[in-house]
């Protein structure tokens, strides 16, 4: 009778080939039959059950089982293929059982959020209960575990050694290689896995930016895919660049924000859109959100969180052993959960930031943008912050660097990627740096509102911000022009003669704008391209 009970209550399919070669049930003294099914008929005492799988109705014969608890014997067809079908009928004695396809397992790092409040609540009950059972021991029992513990120390100590070497193996060998950088990284979620997180992650964006997204037909999301498909043209060399489909989404929102999902999901706000002075710049911070994503980084960042969260969690539970009331219970778990952000959480979300800056220099570099704009853009933005009063924090309360850092890192990278550029067979850039530019400028509206204190409103022009951003309807739409070029491929065979958007000569045609005269306003730095 179990195995009725065991198919009411269990999913399954049934895929078989079966083929006739021997006699079934040599027990029962019944030679096989010669005809397209076998009988096995059974000489016992006891009731015999019979269940008959029956696929479809224009399946091959029937299978049949037959127990008397003590001999199985099975009825089938010999050379019969049984084909996959979703939701066979089972029947057994007038009763029909039916199965449904089986259901996709959930992606490991989506099971391991689930559970995660789950495994605090049990290392807090299980502390609570360790210091209740302490407490309410005598005090002779206390000495006696004492002396136990003072008397055993070493061999707690080797235990825990062992264990030392046990979780040292176990991260060893979930150690990967970061592509295009090579560093040897932690990975316990595959990239398969975060793929499949990935699809239900889009799916609940594009559910709760339903009403937000601006239509395919606006400028604006034209701009931004002209640019994403143009850095996927440019750098399909990588293999994880040209095994994605990207898609873009622009968000009506005035958030200051971009991000790409790891299955090309690209998710980039008009606040962001707003911030940035030219293509050249929104260029590069797509390239910095592609690159999170070609590197892994959310599959990289998750996994280390896992296995600090599991070893915190022997922590968690000596703090609610060992703190005599519940209050300081609490004040030690949250002073123990800061401790860890500070020291793993934000130091590691920082440096994958400073890779993703690199990376995605380099994969703007290779698409001929004016790599020079990426300093500038961190610099719009720490003026910006300063203009609009945004608190400021220190970088070490963060999880991304300060815009000071990001310019100074991208300004030390600038010679490199030009190398990289110039390989690429891409257009000459302009003499004028937009860096030398913008310093320019700011250094003009500095004076300008200094005059501007001292002389009173009529003394000086208002000032302007320098590189302010233009509109994404106008500025950026003018200067991508629609005709395409061909361009070559670097790192690819130099033959290929694909047309390729020629969205690369307008990242690289930027006027060249002179120096403004003392007491002029600033000029703009990049002209629209017609």
């Amino acid at each position: 009778m179990f195995l009725p009970l065991f198919l009411k209550n269990c999913r399954f399919s049934l895929s078989a080939h079966l083929t006739l070669n021997s006699q079934v049930c040599r027990r029962a003294g019944h030679p096989a039959k010669k005809a397209h099914s076998v009988s096995c008929p059974l000489s016992c005492h006891r009731t015999t059950h019979f269940v008959h799988f029956r696929a479809t109705p224009r399946a091959a014969p029937p299978v049949s089982f037959r127990s008397n608890g003590r001999t199985p014997c099975f009825q089938i067809s010999p050379k019969t293929t049984l084909p996959l079908h979703p939701g066979p009928v089972l029947a057994q004695r007038g009763q029909l059982f039916h199965t449904s396809a089986p259901v996709r397992a959930l992606p490991a790092p989506l099971v391991w959020l689930l559970l995660k409040p789950l495994q605090k609540i049990t290392a807090i009950i299980l502390g609570r209960s360790i210091r209740k059972w302490w407490v309410a021991l005598p005090a002779n029992r206390r000495q006696l575990m004492r002396e136990l513990v003072r008397q055993r120390r070493w061999h707690l100590a080797a235990g825990a050694g062992v264990a030392m070497v046990i979780v040292a193996l176990l991260l060893l060998t979930h150690l990967d290689e970061s592509p295009i950088t090579g560093r040897t990284r932690l990975l316990v979620f595959s990239r398969e896995n975060f793929m499949e997180l990935a699809e239900l992650t889009s799916e609940a964006y594009m559910e709760d930016f339903s009403e937000l997204l601006v239509p395919v037909t606006d400028p604006r999301h034209q701009v931004v895919e002209r640019v994403v498909q143009h850095l996927a043209q440019r750098n399909k060399d990588i293999p994880e660049v040209s095994e994605v489909s990207w898609s873009i989404h622009v968000v009506q929102s005035p958030n200051i924000n971009a991000f790409v999902l790891p299955n090309g999901k690209v998710f980039i706000f008009t606040g962001m859109l707003d911030a940035v002075a030219d293509v050249h710049q929104l260029t590069i911070v797509l390239g910095h959100e592609m690159a999170h994503a070609l590197l892994g980084h959310s599959a990289e960042q998750a996994s280390l969180s896992h296995v600090v969260d599991l070893l915190s969690l022997i922590l968690l539970t000596a703090i609610w052993a060992v703190c005599p009331r519940d209050s300081l219970a609490l004040l030690g778990q949250w002073v123990q959960g800061k401790l860890s952000q500070l020291m793993f959480s934000r130091p590691f979300s920082r440096k994958l930031e400073a890779e993703a800056d690199q990376v995605g220099l380099q994969l703007a570099a290779k698409a001929c943008a004016d790599v020079r704009a990426g300093p500038v853009f961190w610099q719009q933005m720490e003026i910006r912050d300063q203009l609009t009063g945004e608190p400021t924090f220190p970088e070490w309360l963060s999880t991304h660097p300060s815009h000071r850092n990001r310019f100074a890192q991208l300004d030390r990278l600038i010679p490199q990627a030009l190398e990289l550029r110039e390989s690429c067979v891409c257009p000459a850039l302009p003499p004028m740096d937009p860096r030398v530019v913008f310093s320019q400028s700011v250094h003009l509206l500095l004076e300008n509102a200094k005059r501007q204190e001292r002389e009173g409103p009529e003394g000086a022009r208002k000032p302007r911000l320098p590189h302010s951003p233009v509109s994404l309807s106008t500025g950026l739409c003018a200067a991508l022009p629609t005709q395409t070029a061909l361009l070559p491929y670097p790192n690819v065979d130099q033959k290929t003669n694909n047309p390729v958007p020629s969205v690369a000569s307008a990242l690289v045609v930027t006027a060249s704008v002179p120096a403004p005269a003392e007491g002029e306003g600033p000029h703009p730095v990049v002209q629209s391209i017609s």
